[in-house]
């Protein structure tokens, strides 16, 4: 947490007691240093998802990035696990988010020992959250369907801060973030915009536009980690 580098683990926090369930990410990591590699340092990462996919979408058509030789080589791993890879590679400092160009994501100097193979990587297992059951579509329904590795109070303080962000803006709630967004904020708790930026539904422009707003919720809110 403080950037202490131990020869040894401390044996006293809580990562030393309890070790976190972790799964070998070097391969995956390769493939989505190299798509941030090949095409340029421009681009977020959604498109950079449907690049490994190999999604024929009009973004990918219009930049020929179906020509790249890291076009679909990814296509085995499911969306949710690249968002995970990516926002890890953020969190350990191998990747950053240019804010300037719309979350754009770019290489840092500490990947590089990873993408020439001389390194590896094991990244932390997302939690895997609970089927829920159908229920009825009311306010109360849909927070009975919330899986239960939700944090409820955190989830109504973001539903609070985009109700008034509609309102002042005249719009519908989803058009500001969808439920599912506000369901990963709570899942993934982001300490900062960089992070923010890598949930799912959080492009670049919403980012700069909403981003400070729900991070300060984030931030304030007494049940995030």
């Amino acid at each position: 947490y403080f950037g202490d580098d131990l020869p040894v683990p401390c044996g006293n926090c809580d990562t030393c007691l309890e070790p976190v369930p972790t799964w070998d990410g070097t391969e995956l990591a390769r493939m989505a240093l190299s798509v941030v590699y090949r095409t340029g340092q421009r681009f977020g990462v959604s498109h950079l998802i449907d690049v490994l996919i190999g999604k024929e979408s009009e973004k990918i058509l219009q930049f020929d990035h179906h020509t790249l030789t890291v076009y679909g080589i990814g296509k085995g791993t499911d969306t949710n696990r690249w968002r995970s890879v990516f926002r890890q590679l953020v969190a350990r400092n191998f990747l950053s988010v240019d804010l300037d160009r719309f979350g754009a994501l770019r290489l840092e100097e500490q990947c590089r020992a990873l993408l020439r193979g001389e390194d590896s990587i094991a990244f932390r297992r997302d939690p895997v959250a609970k089927p829920a059951a159908k229920v009825a579509r009311s306010s109360k329904a849909a927070k009975a369907a919330l899986a239960g590795d939700i944090d409820l109070p955190l989830y109504d303080a973001l539903r609070d801060c985009r109700r008034k962000l509609a309102e002042e803006q005249q719009v519908p709630p989803y058009v500001i973030f969808h439920n599912a967004t506000l369901e990963d904020m709570c899942r993934l708790q982001p300490r900062s915009l960089l992070e923010l930026g890598l949930v799912s539904g959080v492009g670049g422009r919403k980012l700069e536009r909403y981003g400070p707003a729900f991070l300060a919720v984030l931030q304030e809110h007494p049940g995030t980690a």
